[in-house]
């Protein structure tokens, strides 16, 4: 009897040395499961991105598609205020504080905040002071949207590269500073992938069959990382831009 509780008594010590061990395994399966599905630094685009000086241009490529009869005609009744058809005063709808849309927006000289978060990726505009959705849930694009400046966009991972797709579009926008027109049946798609931690590659694809005859690829476009903290107020204010017609635009035009 006394060699079975001394048995005993020396059994107790490992059965609870066993009993707070046993949690560990689990623990550990969950960090280890936490860490591969957590997203890697290439599919990290937080931040605020700046167009690069040398990829900075106000069309998306040097050489605009052949039009079609309509695109044509949209074109040449665009009176940009800026480039080779420049007309004083013109007829440009950011001029009356209209949203410059997409992907005119993309192309701005101004920074793009990328901030992701559950189901959506959101892009921060710094011209106008805009917010854009970018849903990553897995849903589709609508497929008989109502026309919207910056669409509908949804977007997915494929490797590390982050595709975003969009449709949708209020043909009242252009697609560029230089007056070049787009349809409500224009789809984009850009394409993103992060070079290192500083730099970030993007690549936009207009497709339009009812304005240009072949897709629009853009030159390849470098964005790069910057120290800010937050984005400046852009607001484009009626009253101010009509002051400003008041003052420069109508004088120009001779009005």
């Amino acid at each position: 009897m006394r060699s079975r509780n001394i048995a005993l008594i020396a059994t107790v010590p490992l059965l609870l040395a066993l009993w707070y061990v046993a949690p560990a395994p689990a623990q550990q399966s969950g960090a280890a499961k936490a860490s591969t599905t957590a997203p890697s630094a290439a599919r990290d685009l937080s931040g605020i991105w700046l167009l690069t000086t040398g990829a900075r241009i106000r069309s998306l490529s040097k050489q605009t598609p052949p039009m079609t009869p309509l695109g044509q005609e949209m074109f040449n009744a665009n009176k940009p205020g800026f480039g080779p058809r420049a007309v004083p005063g013109g007829n440009d709808p950011i001029g009356h504080c209209d949203p410059p849309g997409l992907p005119r927006s993309l192309m701005s000289e101004r920074p793009i905040q990328f901030v992701q978060v559950a189901g959506k990726m959101l892009q921060f505009l710094e011209s106008y002071h805009t917010w854009r959705d970018i849903w990553t849930d897995g849903r589709a694009l609508p497929r008989d949207p109502d026309p919207r400046w910056y669409g509908y966009s949804v977007g997915k991972w494929q490797g590390d590269i982050f595709v975003v797709d969009s449709i949708g579009f209020d043909k009242r926008s252009w697609v560029d500073s230089l007056g070049d027109p787009h349809s409500e049946a224009m789809h984009l798609r850009e394409q993103y992938r992060r070079l290192d931690h500083d730099t970030l590659e993007r690549t936009i694809t207009l497709e339009d069959s009812a304005i240009y005859t072949k897709p629009w690829v853009s030159d390849r476009q470098v964005l790069k990382l910057q120290p800010q903290e937050g984005l400046d107020e852009d607001f484009c204010v009626g009253s101010e831009e009509e002051s400003f017609n008041q003052r420069l635009r109508n004088p120009a035009a001779g009005k």
